[in-house]
């Protein structure tokens, strides 16, 4: 494992915590080219359903590590490099068919707030702040995680976010859309963790199935194609929907099998 990530696992929940505090967890270029790997892992083992992604110590990420820029981000060539890593490590949780889920403290700032909207769920801690700072650094920010954001909060707040590099609260930020959810600092990793075990509990052919269609309704998409009727076709021949009509009729919790 790349230095400042640590992946363990509980049950069927894999956690990926940046391992940073001192620095509050800022996101090294090579932790950048690492997560691409990490979520292929998760991906392969059939044991793991859902990828949980948390800050070690008060923070979840100040964003990328700044100090790295005046050595890899100096050049044209440099920044291509650099942009081409976030681009990979943004795209490998975008196109996660088990989803993730980001539970947030403290500053979520920049490359850190990019990484929580790349993933599927947001929750956080009342004290969270929330910010992307482009601005504040002359860069103009990945389209695709531009994309993404504007998905999730729409464009005049996403236009907020970027153009002004101001910092909201976590109330403000569940309010336009951006979390799912807030809680108490003292219930996040309850709740957060209670709401993985539910997606785990769930026919994991639906759960991927509509998260990869929902991935191609962001992205633009606007009819079904080959891909999407293949993953409609095979949940209905599967042995999850046969489970979950049975369960449903014979008034008992669903006992899926496909992993």
């Amino acid at each position: 494992m790349t230095d400042g990530f640590d992946l363990t696992r509980d049950g069927e929940a894999a956690r990926l915590t940046l391992t940073r505090p001192e620095k509050m967890n800022a996101i090294t270029y090579g932790m950048w080219a690492a997560i691409p790997d990490v979520v292929a892992e998760v991906e392969a083992d059939p044991a793991l359903k859902v990828l949980v992604i948390a800050g070690a110590g008060r923070h979840f990420s100040a964003g990328a590590d700044i100090s790295e820029f005046g050595e890899l981000r100096t050049t044209a060539e440099g920044a291509a490099s650099y942009d081409k890593a976030v681009e990979g490590a943004v795209a490998a949780l975008t196109g996660m068919r088990k989803p993730s889920v980001a539970m947030i403290q403290g500053n979520c700032i920049g490359g850190g707030c990019q990484i929580s909207v790349a993933c599927d769920f947001r929750f956080a801690a009342e004290d969270a702040r929330f910010g992307i700072t482009p601005a504040k650094l002359g860069i103009v920010y990945h389209f695709g995680s531009t994309r993404q954001l504007v998905s999730l909060v729409g464009p005049a707040h996403a236009k907020y976010f970027l153009l002004s590099g101001e910092l909201i609260t976590a109330a403000r930020a569940r309010e336009i859309g951006l979390l799912n959810d807030v809680f108490p600092a003292g219930d996040l990793e309850t709740a957060t963790l209670a709401f993985a075990e539910t997606l785990c509990s769930r026919s994991q052919a639906s759960v991927r199935g509509m998260n990869r269609i929902i991935e191609k309704i962001v992205a633009g998409q606007e009819t079904p194609d080959a891909e999407v009727e293949e993953i409609r076709s095979e949940a209905l021949h599967g042995e999850d929907y046969a489970e979950g009509v049975a369960a449903f009729l014979e008034r008992r919790p669903p006992r899926f099998t496909f992993r």
